[in-house]
């Protein structure tokens, strides 16, 4: 869980969101549009995000609309076991413009106390989560800010999460979704934005949660749970690829285990020191560990270094099972997501960028 950073991103909220959603939304949709030897040529970038965008902008009155954002491991260095279970970790993450998107509304209640009714959408192709509502983790999100903040109201909270970032992929997802949940909840119920006890509740959830309170590119130590320092963000193309299946990540840990890999400590250093994300260098110790739970993954990444031009570079992010590859131009990005669907693995475009969970204005 993060440490508390006294200062928020300096870019807008509203802005922040907007441009992720905008941004986000004509990846996708300029991407099927074309067809795949088109899709070098030059797009209205802007005017195809501003259509996107007014497609679905109806909210119901009352209700909220907010991003969840993706992020990927830009290094991720799993180290000793402690003697509490957990293990040493020194992290980047980083946000991308792929985004969940999370509509949130008060209603009515028959009850006692809050009910949070949580409902997934699976979009792109997603196979449905196998989480009951209840357990989802925006409802426990909501719930535990609920809790710290003493609210003891008979009410309800729908949250309908439209789901474009993959479960088990290692990009965040879930804990982004609660992120928003927060987010969301602490709008609807009156809070300051800046309210420390949004925070307190993300840090109970997991570190990933309060990484996307603030997003866009951090270095996080301790067991991935205490900021170090932040980081200039990338603003670079990315193509994601997830072959069939997910990789659980206690599994993988308990595959480090039993044969660990090391990362050369002038990386770390480096690392440690950086305060452009494009210093940082791709590494991740968990790799060999994922491949022998999850053999594709190594396919994956066979077939990436067979790309003849447009990559830069390309890692397993997290725990996987999703990797993400450094492409040269939006363009190189569309013809690797074609490639590696033709391979039959899911795969999108999108960008690196500074976003966090945040609302997006009602139109």
């Amino acid at each position: 869980m993060m440490e508390h950073d006294e200062q928020h991103l300096s870019e807008n909220a509203t802005a922040t969101a907007g441009a992720a959603e905008a941004a986000a939304a004509t990846e996708s949709a300029s991407e099927a549009a074309r067809p795949v030897a088109a899709r070098g040529a030059k797009v209205d970038m802007v005017g195809e995000a501003r259509n996107a965008q007014m497609a679905d902008s109806r909210l119901e009155p009352g209700e909220i609309r907010l991003i969840a954002p993706a992020k990927v491991n830009l290094y991720l260095e799993i180290g000793d076991k402690r003697a509490d279970g957990y293990h040493d970790a020194v992290t980047v993450m980083h946000a991308l413009m792929l985004h969940d998107a999370v509509r949130m509304k008060r209603e009515p209640s028959d009850g006692d106390g809050l009910s949070v009714d949580v409902r997934c959408v699976p979009r792109e192709g997603l196979a449905p989560l196998d989480v009951p509502p209840e357990d989802n983790i925006a409802a426990k999100a909501v719930r535990t800010l609920a809790q710290i903040i003493g609210r003891n109201e008979h009410e309800a909270l729908r949250v309908i999460i439209e789901k474009h970032i993959p479960a088990e992929a290692g990009l965040g997802g879930g804990s982004s979704d609660a992120a928003a949940a927060l987010v969301g909840a602490a709008q609807l119920w009156g809070l300051d934005p800046d309210d420390p006890r949004i925070e307190e509740a993300a840090r109970q959830l997991g570190a990933d949660v309060a990484f996307f309170l603030h997003g866009g590119c951090a270095c996080l130590t301790g067991v991935g749970d205490k900021l170090h320092h932040r980081l200039t963000p990338l603003s670079g193309s990315v193509a994601l690829i997830k072959p069939e299946g997910g990789v659980s990540t206690k599994e993988a840990y308990r595959a480090f285990d039993e044969c660990p890999q090391t990362i050369d400590a002038a990386d770390r250093a480096r690392v440690l020191e950086a305060a452009d994300a494009s210093l940082v260098p791709l590494r991740n110790n968990l790799v060999c560990a994922s491949e022998l739970l999850l053999p594709a993954l190594a396919e994956v990444r066979a077939w990436v270094q067979s790309q003849p031009e447009g990559v830069a570079d390309a890692l397993m992010s997290g725990s996987g099972s999703a990797v993400f590859v450094v492409c040269d131009d939006f363009s190189a990005a569309c013809r690797v997501a074609a490639g590696a669907r033709a391979q039959g693995w899911w795969a999108r475009t999108t960008a690196f960028c500074s976003a966090r969970a945040a609302a997006v204005p009602g139109r």
